[in-house]
C-alpha cells in the first residue's frame, strides 16, 4: 500500500495560488492520505468547504475530517436568513479501504500572550488492511512554536497510543437489550499497531523525535522500543539527517510506524517536485 502525508497549507502553493485540485492530483495515487492544514470557510481561501472539495476530487477514497480549530462563521443573507457555519482548521484522512471508525483527539495547547497559538490535534482512523489487519492511522499537526509547546503534545500522543487497545473500539461489549439498536453491525476493532503521519514541526535531532523513536547512542545507534515507533524514512534505508520536507532544508514531516510494522516498510521518498504547498509530500510504501 502507498501512504502519503502532506501539509497542504490550506491549498496555498509556492506560486501564491490556492488550488485544491493540484493537491488532489498530487496525492491521488495513494491508498492512504493524511493531510494537515485543511480549512473550512476561511475568507483567505475563498470560503470553501475544503474537505468536501478534496473528497469530491478523490471519489474512490473514504474520508474523515477532524476540526481542531473551530469558531463561528455564521452569517445572514440578504433576506435575513441565518446560515449557521463554522470556520475550521484541522486534519483529514482519506483511504481506499473503508474507515471503520474515527476519533479526533485534541492535544495540549499553550496559551500565549503575543505569539500565534492555535488548537492542534490528532485525527484517528481505524482501517482493516488486506494483509496486516486492523491498524490505527493518525493525521497529526503539532505546534510550531517550540519544544516546550510540542513535548506535552508528544506525551499526549504516546498516551493516546498506549491506552487505545484497552479502551476498545467505538463501541464494545454487549447491550442488555439487543433489539435496541446500539450494537448495529460488527464491533469495531481498536488495534495495538498504529501509523502516525503528519507535520510534527521538529527535526530528526530534536528531543521530541527522541521521545517517539527512542534515544540515540554513539555505539549502538537508535534504541527503538519494542512497543514504540520507528521512523519509516529510516526503516526504508535513509539516514536520519537526510532529506527535507520544507524550504528551510529540514525534515519535519514524518511517518512513524509501530515497531512491529517496521519490517513492512519497503520504500520512502519525498516528492520534491510538488508545488501545491510550502511543504513537500512524504510517501511511504508498506506491505499492509
Amino acid at each position: 500500500m502507498k501512504l502519503v502525508t502532506y501539509n497542504i497549507q490550506y491549498g496555498l502553493g509556492r506560486d501564491g495560488r490556492y488550488d485544491l485540485a493540484r493537491i488532489a492530483a498530487t496525492v491521488e495515487g495513494a491508498d492512504i492520505v493524511a493531510l494537515q492544514e485543511v480549512d473550512r470557510y476561511w475568507q483567505r481561501s475563498g470560503s470553501l468547504d475544503s474537505p468536501a472539495v478534496i473528497a469530491s476530487l478523490l471519489p474512490e477514497h473514504y474520508w474523515v475530517y477532524g476540526a481542531n480549530f473551530d469558531v463561528d462563521a455564521s452569517f445572514r443573507d440578504a433576506a435575513g436568513q441565518l446560515h449557521n457555519r463554522r470556520r475550521q482548521f484541522g486534519t483529514m484522512i482519506l483511504s481506499r479501504t473503508p474507515i471503520v471508525s474515527s476519533r479526533n483527539h485534541l492535544l495540549p495547547k499553550y496559551g500565549t500572550l503575543t505569539q500565534h497559538s492555535i488548537q492542534q490535534g490528532a485525527l484517528e482512523a481505524v482501517i482493516v488492511a488486506p494483509h496486516a489487519g486492523p491498524l490505527r492511522i493518525y493525521s497529526i499537526h503539532l505546534s510550531h512554536l517550540s519544544p516546550a509547546t510540542r513535548m506535552p503534545q508528544v506525551e499526549e500522543l504516546l498516551a493516546i497510543h498506549a491506552r487505545a487497545p484497552s479502551e476498545g473500539g467505538a463501541w464494545c461489549g454487549g447491550h442488555p437489550d439487543p433489539g435496541a439498536g446500539w450494537t448495529e453491525g460488527e464491533m469495531p476493532p481498536m488495534p495495538a499497531d498504529a501509523i502516525m503521519m503528519g507535520d510534527f514541526n521538529f527535526g530528526w535531532n530534536a528531543p521530541e523525535y527522541d521521545r517517539i523513536v527512542g534515544p540515540p547512542t554513539a555505539r549502538y545507534g537508535r534504541l527503538n522500543r519494542l512497543t514504540g515507533f520507528v521512523d519509516a524514512w529510516v526503516a526504508a534505508g535513509h539516514r536520519e539527517d537526510e532529506g527535507f520536507t520544507i524550504g528551510t532544508g529540514e525534515r519535519i514531516d514524518f511517518c512513524f510506524v509501530s515497531a512491529s510494522l517496521a519490517s513492512r516498510v519497503k520504500a520512502c521518498r519525498i516528492d520534491v517536485e510538488a508545488t501545491g504547498s510550502d511543504h513537500q509530500p512524504l510517501w511511504v510504501e508498506m506491505d499492509l
